[in-house]
């Protein structure tokens, strides 16, 4: 009895071996299945300024750099003499990039004519308060600084 369970188990043993090997793959296929496996539309932080630091979680920087960025553009355009002689309600699209050092640029403002017509200086007063942001932190995806590219509605109402 003592020779059966001993052979038995030596013939698991065999057989078992094959269960603990490995297999190998090239660094080219596990660099394929890892690109194929990133979401390279979603960013793993957004841009700070930094007022967001203080916040960890990554819809907390989402809101917070959005709400700041919401801020500081209408505070800089609601400090002009804004004024027309009709009642205005109309949006303004910001579209621009950063950087992977945190710098704003391909800024693109979408402007009615008519609305160019009614606030010549509008344009101006976007680019200016744009500028004029504090320094941000870039993006990372994966723990590197990325390009990322926003568009920030802006409506302008007036009574």
């Amino acid at each position: 009895m003592k020779h059966i369970f001993l052979t038995l188990l030596a013939a698991l043993t065999l057989v078992s071996c094959q269960f603990f090997e490995t297999e190998k793959i090239s660094s080219d296929e596990f660099f394929d299945e890892e690109i194929k496996a990133i979401d390279w539309e979603d960013i793993d932080q957004y841009p700070t300024f930094p007022d967001c630091e203080k916040h960890t979680e990554k819809l907390e920087k989402k809101n917070c750099f959005e709400t700041s960025l919401r801020q500081y553009v209408h505070r800089s355009i609601g400090s002009r003499n804004l004024s027309t002689h009709e009642d205005l309600n109309d949006t303004v699209l910001l579209k621009f990039n950063i950087s992977k050092t945190g710098e704003i640029s391909n800024l693109n403002i979408s402007l009615d004519s008519l609305l160019k017509q009614k606030i010549p200086l509008l344009e101006e007063w976007f680019v200016q308060s744009i500028d004029s942001l504090p320094k941000l932190a870039p993006a990372y995806k994966r723990g590197i600084p990325v390009e990322t590219e926003f568009t920030l509605p802006v409506v302008l109402k007036t009574q």
